[in-house]
């Protein structure tokens, strides 16, 4: 379990946390949305100590988490990010970050799960390709699917998704859907929401604004309650996008 009480941060004097406080169960799906500049990221951040806070606690397992060395953390956690950090070397050494000292046959097993496999087949030396520098020779779906698959290898029992497939095209964002729902399975997860998608799927939406929980409940619920959280709804119905 995650707990988040009294959760204030500032960079310089900006205050972007106003005092969150926020329980996340274990095998929980918790979807943090509010509009530009809420502090959604910088919260899902905090939670492992990516960040320090300001104020307040943060504990995971009933333990502090600022007691706990970040890369100890960390192994708590798979991070799928936007932005995704790769390296100018192989396809499967980029995935055997997530786990170092794995097989060639558990990174492979990763990159099936993330439908890595139908993309590198095409590629001249297959899993032995040179991607160059921060993957410049892939897609932004292939991308991603990399990241998904070192997330899948390292197996870690809390996910933080900043969703990878807001800037994606169709084709890619059906396959990049496809490995996160195998990599999810069972997890604790922090989604930073941008399909909406995403969010009527969510055991728990939590809507931020302005730096503080304005609402947080079961979606179906919020909407019943017509606040914050109806209100974007009813604004990305509107959209052909539908992202938040």
């Amino acid at each position: 379990m995650i707990e988040i009480k009294g959760l204030k941060k500032s960079f310089g004097t900006h205050e972007v946390l106003k005092g969150i406080d926020l329980t996340i169960q274990d095998k929980e799906v918790v979807v943090i949305i509010g509009p530009s500049g809420s502090g959604k990221s910088t919260c899902a951040r905090l939670a492992a100590r990516l960040w320090d806070v300001s104020s307040g606690r943060v504990s995971v397992g009933g333990v502090d988490v600022s007691t706990v060395e970040p890369e100890s953390l960390l192994a708590d956690f798979s991070v799928v990010f936007q932005d995704v950090t790769l390296f100018d070397d192989t396809v499967m050494e980029n995935i055997r970050l997530g786990k170092r000292g794995a097989t060639d046959e558990e990174v492979l097993a990763a990159a099936r799960a993330a439908n890595c496999d139908e993309f590198v087949s095409r590629m001249p030396e297959g899993y032995g390709t040179m991607i160059g520098e921060n993957g410049a020779r892939l897609s932004g779906g292939e991308r991603q699917r990399i990241s998904i698959a070192r997330a899948l290898l390292k197996g870690a029992p809390v996910v933080l998704l900043d969703e990878a497939t807001a800037s994606l095209d169709v084709e890619n964002e059906t396959k990049v859907q496809e490995a996160l729902s195998r990599l999810l399975a069972g997890k604790t997860v922090i989604v930073i929401a941008h399909r909406m998608r995403t969010v009527m799927n969510a055991d728990k939406v939590v809507v931020l604004d302005d730096g503080r929980v304005a609402e947080q409940g079961h979606p179906a619920e919020l909407m019943k309650r017509d606040g914050l959280f109806a209100r974007m709804v009813r604004l990305q119905r509107e959209s052909a996008e539908w992202t938040l």
